[in-house]
């Protein structure tokens, strides 16, 4: 017999009602149906399996690539009273031992694993002989060789769900565009039907886009004004991550560096760190992050270009998981679009474009229009993943403080036909001195002082020419040699000649005037005496969290603890009904929580 999935929400969890889609789905996995759920970061999407797996009789096995998000679940999930168990290569041989027992008796409510385990036959032998309540495929994009984290492993799923007909299974993704969405399904047998598309839109995240003229003063001065916060940096190599995590911590913040070049005891006490403390800042490459189920990260910021707008949304979605407010920051220029088409095309033969790479550089040219527009940055997310064009969304950089843009098309057909007329093959320094009439040696040497492009713009340099390049580049009208640093034409760039494709740019990052933001790191929502009163609490969270040896969003998360700062109840009946208090954490940690409101209001 089920048990009521709303009352598992309210009693073991601690949420009054469903986010939109939620409840329809759970009620879904819960009679017994498959799905296949794309929701965006912070939407609950762990509760569309968890739920169901407690309501229905037997074990959920939950089938996760991500070591550090199973143990990170576990932990909280059994803060809240569900019984559960992660079984990794990180488990111990009486941990191991006593999750399968539990199996087998029918009292473990949710067991993780990772694919290559769930895959292997002594292990589906194991659970045949169990009863499943649920087969759920976290990060189900890595079944789609379209999607942005591809994994062959997960080819083998679909036969080991279809080894147990009448069993539900539910695949989920933050990160998936339609046609990603439709080799999901039909890579794990789900319907069309079936699928569940509850939105992409993160509301409560402010998006911000710069170029990146100075790179790590930029993101030092972003970061002063978000001291104290927890956060993460990506940066694109190891070196720069070393470096810059360095840097930061002579400033005086608390930050820590995270890279595959690390060794392995190294990156699990980072990681440890990270999760645990409330204020502290990872520097890392993109190897760290999937997997963290850390409610109150307050930013991410990349020092340089993502990989594709999937993987910015999905790295920009690890901040304000709890819906509190939170902040991105993006660094880009087009030496990393160059540089990003030189590593799509390394690995082909010249002349034999793959569909996968040529699928490749249409992501690319979407993320650099992205990072060039002008326009609302939610726009250009959501209409990227198929959703309907909202209104502008009033808080993103773009929407916040409007750029004032200047018409450029007329110097860029001059840009055009200089790159044309020197041959393609030389980088913007040069290209500029051409465009000035600088009768260097080389371009003496070369014959472009000839050309009837020479001296044609006497009064420009190139520090005027790189924005103009900068949008060139983003529309894909100019290309950048990676390795020789040469700019050619590109297939934009005919329109652009013609006069039927207009090119405007913004002004440069320092000069665009800032407009205060709508929400932010600070959690605005509060008053100056409610906000000195959620630091009180986070104070008191950190020292049970550190007395208990758990992260801190285990005890509440920052949601949480801003409801409880606004509304300051007065007897534990009413901070029972504060969002993200369960029963079994306010039998635990409510007195405590309630004597710190009391203490405070009597000043």
């Amino acid at each position: 017999m089920s048990r009521d999935p709303l009352d598992i929400l309210q009693t073991v969890f601690g949420y009054p009602a469903f986010r939109p889609l939620q409840g329809e789905i759970i009620a879904a996995v819960t009679a017994g149906e498959d799905r296949l759920a794309i929701m965006p970061t912070g939407a609950g999407k762990s509760l569309c399996y968890q739920i169901p797996a407690i309501a229905r009789p037997g074990t959920g096995l939950v089938i996760s690539p991500l070591v550090a998000l199973m143990h990170d679940q576990v932990r909280a999930l059994k803060a809240a009273g569900v019984s559960c168990a992660a079984v990794t290569g990180d488990t111990s041989v009486d941990e191991r031992m006593a999750a399968f027992r539990a199996l087998d008796d029918g009292t473990l409510d949710l067991l993780y694993v990772a694919p290559e385990r769930a895959t292997m036959p002594e292990f589906q032998d194991r659970i045949s002989r169990a009863q499943l309540a649920l087969i759920a495929i976290d990060e189900a994009h890595c079944v789609s060789e379209w999607g942005h984290d591809f994994r062959p492993d997960y080819r083998q799923l679909r036969p080991l769900a279809d080894r147990f007909p009448g069993v539900p299974r539910i695949g989920l993704t933050a990160t998936a565009d339609k046609v990603t969405q439709e080799d999901i399904a039909h890579q794990l047998g789900i319907s069309e039907a079936q699928v569940v598309v509850a939105g992409f839109d993160r509301p409560n995240i402010i998006y911000t886009v710069q170029e990146g003229a100075a790179r790590t003063n930029q993101m030092l001065n972003w970061l002063e004004d978000r001291r104290g916060r927890s956060g993460i940096v990506y940066a694109p190599t190891r070196a720069k991550v070393d470096a810059f995590s360095a840097q930061l911590v002579k400033q005086g913040f608390n930050a820590r560096a995270y890279h595959a070049g690390l060794t392995h005891p190294e990156r699990r006490d980072a990681q440890e760190m990270f999760v645990t403390a409330d204020d502290l800042i990872m520097v890392a490459t993109v190897a760290f992050g999937m997997g963290i189920d850390k409610p109150d990260v307050r930013f991410v910021a990349h020092m340089a270009l993502p990989k594709s707008i999937e993987a910015y949304y999905q790295e920009t979605g690890r901040a304000g998981r709890d819906g509190a407010p939170a902040e991105t920051l993006m660094l880009w220029g087009a030496a990393d679009v160059a540089r990003a088409r030189s590593q799509i095309d390394e690995g082909y033969a010249e002349g034999a474009e793959s569909d996968k790479q040529r699928v490749d550089h249409q992501k690319l040219s979407a993320l650099t229009a992205f990072a060039a527009s002008a326009a609302c940055r939610r726009i250009a997310l959501l209409t990227y993943f198929g959703e309907p064009a909202p209104a502008p969304c009033g808080n993103c950089d773009n929407c916040l403080n409007p750029p004032e843009l200047t018409d450029v098309s007329e110097d860029a057909v001059k840009l055009l036909s200089a790159v044309y007329r020197t041959g393609q093959r030389f980088g913007l320094g040069h290209v500029a001195a051409v465009l000035a009439g600088d009768a260097n040696d080389r371009a003496v040497n070369l014959g472009h002082t000839d050309l009837g492009v020479f001296g044609l713009t006497p009064d420009k340099d190139m520090k005027d020419w790189r924005p103009v390049q900068q949008q060139l580049v983003a529309m894909d009208a100019l290309r950048a040699d990676a390795r020789h640093g040469g700019i050619s034409l590109g297939p934009a760039a005919r329109d652009i000649l013609r006069g039927e494709t207009k090119v405007t740019v913004g002004p440069q990052p320092e000069t665009r005037k800032r407009r205060r933001r709508r929400g932010g790191a600070d959690l605005p929502s509060l008053s100056a005496a409610d906000g000195a009163l959620f630091e009180a609490l986070r104070g008191l969270r950190k020292e049970i969290a550190a007395a208990q040896n758990v992260p801190a969003y285990v005890v509440f998360n920052d949601a949480t603890l801003q409801e409880m700062a606004a509304a300051q109840p007065a007897d534990l009946d009413a901070m029972g009904r504060i969002s993200g208090v369960g029963a079994m954490k306010l039998e635990r940690f409510g007195a405590q929580f309630l004597d710190a409101i009391r203490q405070h209001v009597r000043g």
